[in-house]
């Protein structure tokens, strides 16, 4: 196959794994707590048919001739920059102001970690996240209750049934780590440890640079309409190009092919 149509063909695979990327940060828009991805690039082997400095005589040097392979998607790298807060009025709904993840249980008992604040009781009266996970450590509301009132330290506490003083239920605690761009994205707004992400350091909203906790809201997709716009233009012009290439290298093999 002719070299420049492996490139090309290289630009096209790219900017369309680019597209995916962008695509999937405008379709969640306006999912609570979603972290937008970023495509990285990276260029392919060059052949170095001249190095450079290479003697030409004497007393000349001559300039390198180095021909590039190609482009290829290195990897996503995820912005964890806050998102801005959605007052939603609903005391079950928490928001980290700052650094810090919640954390939850999965169903086969690993950890995750997530910045989806959107909470509810469960048929047990456990705090748990929309699809169902509880929330670590456990916070269980009585029977019966009344207002819930979650402290910006993460200290939960309600009235008691018959009570007439809020009842200390216990205490949230965030997570951070010492690479959050390391962690696993595992979907449904999830977070997974990993090697590159080292392991979590747990304390008290508001302490050792934790964030704090708000309640009544929840914290919005960092997404950049705008931004991701742009992108998708630029990716779209990108990908035409290459497919312009493909089609100019078609031509002149065409016509290489005519004149023999």
């Amino acid at each position: 196959m002719n070299i420049t149509l492996a490139i090309a063909r290289s630009g096209l695979e790219a900017q369309d794994t680019r597209m995916r990327v962008i695509a999937n940060n405008l379709a969640n828009a306006n999912t609570t707590g979603f972290k937008r991805d970023r495509a990285d690039f990276a260029t392919l082997a060059y052949d170095l048919a001249r190095p450079p400095g290479a003697s030409a005589g004497p007393d000349a040097q001559t300039g390198a001739l180095a021909l590039g392979g190609g482009v290829r998607i290195v990897g996503t790298e995820r912005n964890h920059a806050s998102g801005s807060a959605v007052v939603t009025g609903n005391p079950l709904d928490i928001m980290v102001e700052g650094d810090g993840f919640l954390q939850v249980q999965l169903a086969d008992g690993r950890a995750a970690f997530t910045r989806a604040g959107a909470l509810r009781l469960d048929g047990q009266g456990r705090l748990v996240t929309g699809d169902g996970l509880q929330l670590q450590p456990a916070i269980q509301v009585p029977e019966g209750s009344g207002a819930l009132v979650i402290a910006p330290d993460g200290t939960v506490s309600a009235t008691p049934p018959g009570g007439s003083e809020p009842a200390e239920l216990g205490q949230l605690q965030l997570a951070t780590f010492q690479n959050p761009a390391g962690l696993r994205n595992e979907g449904s707004n999830l977070f997974l440890e990993t090697p590159a992400s080292g392991a979590p350091r747990t304390g008290t909203p508001g302490t050792d640079g934790l964030g704090r906790l708000r309640q009544g809201a929840v914290e919005g997709s960092n997404v950049s309409l705008v931004e991701e716009l742009v992108s998708m233009i630029e990716t779209q012009r990108a990908y035409e190009i290459n497919s312009k290439v493909v089609n100019s290298v078609d031509e002149m093999m065409r016509n290489a092919a005519q004149m023999v």
